[in-house]
């Protein structure tokens, strides 16, 4: 064989990922909102595109049986599309539990007690979100706006602003004071000063080192800190053990007096910080609706499911502007540009067309997998994963991922995330599997109703859960109650006794 150079054709084929394809891509994962702000950048971008008049419908015109023959149209994108024979997937799931996790504040009981005892008369995390959401201002800017009334003393208002951007969301100080000190080059009196200052501000408790000093600033503040409550402050770790009688000889009360100061401590909030979010909160707004529909006799058929038109504004091509511009156009490149914007506009449409159709598609199918929990409610709840939806309607498993993520869906049972739906199976005596949100709302279901005096241990729950039809080890019981926040046979027994001292 001779060497040098020469020329070979080679025919070879791949996929290429136009930035149409990947438009249609990035479209499937956004919610209803973030495809209203996209609409918004393409109108600003294109000329050709508009906002058309919105026909008149309370959104659920489509009826189920339309819905469920819904088929892809067979482009070649489109099929690259459902097939998921794009880039890998990798949804951003977040694990909620790991952000919602106590703070440790170093006083070795704020977890525990939080969880065995509930001061702020709420739940046991805190405000609800919609309470948390409800300021428009952080908690830095909360305090920051107050701390110049305090003080007049430049040095003072200095140090009392560097230890508000020490403080955490709970408003715990999250820095010890000699090491502020030795940041700062100041003595220990300048900065307890400038931490008494920042005490002062609303909300009490705020500026806190430790669970116990932020429940004593409150009882100062409400001019309850008498040696009884101070004491009872000063033994915390006792009242999350629930050791009433050895609480009433500390503190030297009868039966009445202790009652009364437990309510008063109960009263009093131990993350004051978060009655304030970290910014303006938002409400979810569902992207799908569903509801029940009615056969010829007026009896329960099968389910009505729409995209929430409201949240999405009808997008057109404006025709008669592209003719009037192309009759003006003289230069080959300016028709080129226009002819462009036309196809980039048309593309839009054919993408948010197809993306309506994939969601409704995958809503659907889960609706039918699911019809049990939303009929008869989360006791009903069947194990589903991502493959079974995507085999039963021909559809790459990254395909459903995609449009699963950032969705939810309004049904008469409350507003849902789709992922919702997606649980993990265990075993079940009928051999088909329950879903792991059925098992836990068992469990609630039994430790809500136990008697104070007989409280379930983990083997009691698992012989009732046998009953109905749960077969699970007692580890898989544990596991499941410490995931929806319920304690063990003991830490509850505490709990209820002292929710029996009145």
């Amino acid at each position: 064989m001779a060497l040098g150079p020469r020329l070979d054709l080679r025919q070879s084929q791949s996929l290429v990922m136009t930035p149409q394809l990947q438009q249609a891509i990035k479209l499937l994962a956004l919610s209803n909102l973030e495809v209203e702000t996209f609409i918004g950048e393409a109108i600003d971008a294109n000329p050709l595109l508009e906002i058309g008049d919105s026909a008149p419908s309370d959104g659920m015109d489509a009826p189920p049986e339309e819905l469920r023959r819904t088929h892809l149209e067979s482009s070649p994108v489109d099929q690259l599309v459902a097939e998921g024979r794009v880039a890998e997937d990798r949804p951003l799931d977040i694990d909620a539990s790991a952000l919602d996790r106590d703070r440790d504040t170093g006083d070795g009981g704020l977890a525990d007690l939080s969880a065995a005892h509930d001061f702020s008369g709420g739940g046991g995390e805190g405000p609800d979100i919609d309470e948390r959401g409800r300021f428009d201002e952080t908690l830095a800017e909360h305090l920051h706006a107050q701390i110049g009334t305090t003080t007049s003393d430049p040095q003072l208002l200095f140090v009392a602003r560097w230890l508000i951007d020490q403080i955490d969301e709970a408003g715990y100080l999250t820095i010890p004071l000699a090491e502020a000190c030795e940041a700062l080059g100041l003595s220990m009196v300048v900065v307890e000063r400038a931490l008494g200052h920042v005490q002062s501000l609303d909300p009490t408790g705020v500026g806190a080192r430790n669970l116990a000093e932020c429940i004593a600033l409150q009882a100062r503040e409400a001019d309850r800190y008498d040696p009884c409550m101070a004491r009872l402050i000063a033994n915390l770790e006792l009242v999350a053990r629930g050791e009433v009688a050895r609480l009433k000889r500390l503190c030297n009360v009868d039966d009445e007096d202790f009652a009364e100061m437990l309510a008063e401590l109960r009263s009093y909030d131990p993350r004051p910080g978060l009655r304030f979010g970290s910014g303006a909160g938002e409400a979810v707004v569902p992207d799908i609706l569903i509801r029940a529909g009615k056969d010829a006799k007026g009896n329960a058929g099968d389910w009505d499911i729409a995209i929430n038109q409201a949240t999405l504004p009808r997008l057109i091509v404006n025709r008669s502007y592209y003719v009037e511009m192309r009759g003006a156009c003289v230069s080959k490149d300016a028709k080129a540009w226009l002819g462009e914007k036309l196809a980039d506009a048309n593309w839009l449409l054919k993408a948010l067309d197809q993306r309506q159709k994939t969601i409704l598609k995958v809503a659907a199918e889960i609706v039918k997998q699911q019809d049990g929990f939303f009929r008869h409610g989360v006791a009903h709840l069947r194990p589903l994963t991502l493959k079974t939806v995507a085999d039963a309607i021909s559809m790459h498993e990254s395909t459903v991922s995609r449009v699963t993520s950032n969705k939810y869906l309004h049904c008469n049972r409350g507003t849902f995330e789709l992922k919702y739906f997606f649980t993990s199976g265990v075993g079940s005596s009928d051999g088909e599997g329950a879903s792991a949100e059925a098992v836990k709302a068992a469990i609630r279901q039994l430790i809500d109703a136990e008697d104070p005096k007989a409280v379930l241990s983990d083997d009691a729950l698992v012989d009732l859960l046998k009953g109905r039809g749960f077969d699970l080890a007692r580890r898989t019981v544990a596991k499941y109650r410490e995931a929806i926040g319920l304690g063990s046979s003991v830490q509850r027994r505490r709990q209820k006794t002292l929710a029996g001292v009145r």
